[in-house]
C-alpha cells in the first residue's frame, strides 16, 4: 500500500486500485482533533466522541481530498449484509442499518467506519464503478465482500473477473483470537481451507484471518485480482483504531472510495 499524507492527514491506498477514475484510501487515527481515548481523527459519532470534534473531524478529511461534505454517502453500520446503492439524489445521506455501498456516479464519494473490522474496497474499471464493504465477523459469516459483487454484477453489469478488490487495513490473523459458537462458526465453513483457522490453543481457542476468508468469497465470486493490504490495526495502533486491543474504548477511522467528478 502507499501511505500519503496532506495538511496532517494520513491515508493508506491500494496500488493496484490506483486509477485517474477514482480515489480511495483508508485514513488513519492522525490529524483530527478528538481527545484521548478518540485521538485524533475519530469519525465516529457512537463512541461517546465529542459530536464538535467528530464533525470537525470529517471537515479536515474531505478538506484533504477537495470533496464537499454533501456528496459524501455513509451508512448505519450493524454488522449485517445489506448492500446499498448510492444515487445521485443520495449524496450527504445515511443509509440505515446497511453495511456495504456501491456507486457509478461520478463526485459521489462512499465512506464507512472502522476499527478492526475489515474495509473491502471493489472497483469495475469498464463500468467505473464502485464499492465498499463493513465486514467485521459477522459480517464476513453472512458473505457480506461476495454479496456486494454480486450486487455490483446485476446493478452495473459488472463482470466478477474484470473486478479490481482491495482488503483494507484491519485486525490480522496474528491478534483475532475466538473460541466458543463464533469459532465453531468459522470452523464449520472454513475450517478445512488452509490458513483460515491457525494457531490452535490448548483451551479451545484459536485465531482466525478475516484476510483470508474474505479473499476466498471474493474469488467464490468470481474476484481475481485481490490485493490484501496485511496491516493489522490491533498491531498498529499508532497508525489506527483498534476496538479489541484498546477494550472498546476508542475511535473509528474512515474508509472512502469515489468515482471523481471527471470520470
Amino acid at each position: 500500500m502507499i501511505r500519503t499524507e496532506h495538511n496532517g492527514i494520513s491515508w493508506y491506498s491500494f496500488e493496484s486500485l490506483r486509477d485517474p477514475a477514482i480515489v480511495q484510501g483508508t485514513f488513519t487515527r492522525h490529524g483530527g482533533v478528538s481527545q484521548a481515548p478518540f485521538g485524533t481523527l475519530n469519525v465516529g459519532s457512537t463512541v461517546g466522541d465529542d459530536p464538535a470534534a467528530v464533525q470537525a473531524n470529517h471537515a479536515r478529511l474531505f478538506s484533504a481530498w477537495n470533496i464537499p461534505a454533501e456528496r459524501v454517502v455513509t451508512v448505519q453500520q450493524v454488522h449485517g449484509n445489506r448492500v446499498a446503492v448510492a444515487s445521485e439524489q443520495d449524496g450527504g445521506r445515511i443509509f440505515p442499518e446497511t453495511d456495504a455501498l456501491i456507486s457509478q456516479i461520478p463526485g459521489l464519494y462512499l465512506l464507512l467506519r472502522f476499527a478492526d473490522c475489515v474495509p473491502v474496497f471493489l472497483y469495475a474499471p469498464r463500468q467505473r464503478a464502485v464499492g465498499l464493504t463493513h465486514a467485521g465477523w459477522k459480517g464476513t459469516l453472512q458473505e457480506i465482500a461476495m454479496q456486494t459483487v454480486r450486487a455490483m454484477t446485476a446493478t452495473f453489469g459488472c463482470q466478477p473477473g474484470e473486478l479490481v478488490a482491495g482488503i483494507g487495513p484491519s485486525i490480522g490473523p496474528c491478534c483475532l483470537e475466538m473460541d466458543g459458537d463464533v469459532l465453531a462458526d468459522f470452523r464449520a465453513r472454513y475450517g478445512q481451507e488452509e490458513g483460515c483457522i491457525v494457531r490452535p490453543q490448548a483451551n479451545g481457542k484459536a485465531f482466525v484471518d478475516l484476510w483470508r476468508i474474505n479473499a476466498l468469497q471474493l474469488q467464490a465470486a468470481g474476484v481475481q485480482q485481490i490485493e490484501t493490504a496485511g496491516i493489522c490495526t490491533s498491531c498498529r495502533r499508532d497508525e489506527f483504531f483498534s476496538h479489541r486491543a484498546e477494550n472498546g474504548k476508542t475511535g473509528r477511522f474512515a474508509a472512502l472510495i469515489g468515482i471523481t467528478a471527471k470520470a
